[in-house]
């Protein structure tokens, strides 16, 4: 198709549009822009959770489609489809990242910190222990027993309730259950000197 013509940009299909920007067409790129860039852009921000590093996903989007415009088949899905699908990748990408780069601060912080901050880390960490098993001391043995071999064992309902020899639904009520009368008797409990 070539450049799109002016006047029926409206009229122009994503496809057509995508062939002219292969072609260098900035007015057809902004045209594809006006048209996904909220989608994308809210999606994104679905899962960065920041608008601004979702402005940011949304641009890497955009600049790539106009860089590599041959990548998006027509006969595969529609464009939107492909932007979303691009947007996920660049922001599950961005979310790595971040999480990278957090690991690595906190890793520097407890490199850096002293004796005194460990000491502190320790006592505090004690503090919360005793609270978490006073805590759960006070929820019936049922509930306790489901809520410690999910939460502390690591284990999925279905293999609590195997291991438990109880009906799955049963399992999850006692672990919901738990954690919401664990959630109140540890509420209960001043922690705020730890």
């Amino acid at each position: 198709m070539g450049y799109v013509a002016r006047d029926h940009l409206d009229e122009a299909d994503d496809s057509d549009l995508v062939l002219a920007i292969g072609l260098g067409d900035e007015v057809a790129m902004a045209e594809i822009v006006r048209r996904h860039r909220e989608p994308v852009l809210a999606f994104a921000r679905r899962l960065v959770g920041d608008r601004a590093r979702a402005e940011e996903v949304s641009q890497e989007v955009f600049l790539r489609l106009w860089q590599r415009s041959e990548r998006f088949d027509p006969e595969r899905g529609a464009l939107r489809a492909f932007l979303l699908a691009l947007t996920h990748g660049r922001a599950l990408d961005v979310v790595r990242s971040d999480l990278a780069r957090l690991r690595r601060e906190e890793r520097d912080v407890a490199r850096t910190a002293g004796p005194a901050h460990e000491a502190e880390a320790q006592v505090v960490a004690r503090t919360v222990a005793d609270a978490v098993r006073n805590a759960l001391s006070q929820i019936p043995e049922p509930e306790r027993r489901a809520v410690e071999l999910a939460y502390f064992g690591g284990h999925s309902y279905r293999t609590v309730a195997s291991m438990l020899d109880e009906p799955e639904g049963t399992v999850k009520g006692r672990i919901r259950s738990g954690l919401a009368r664990l959630r109140v008797a540890l509420a209960a409990q001043d922690l705020q000197g730890a």
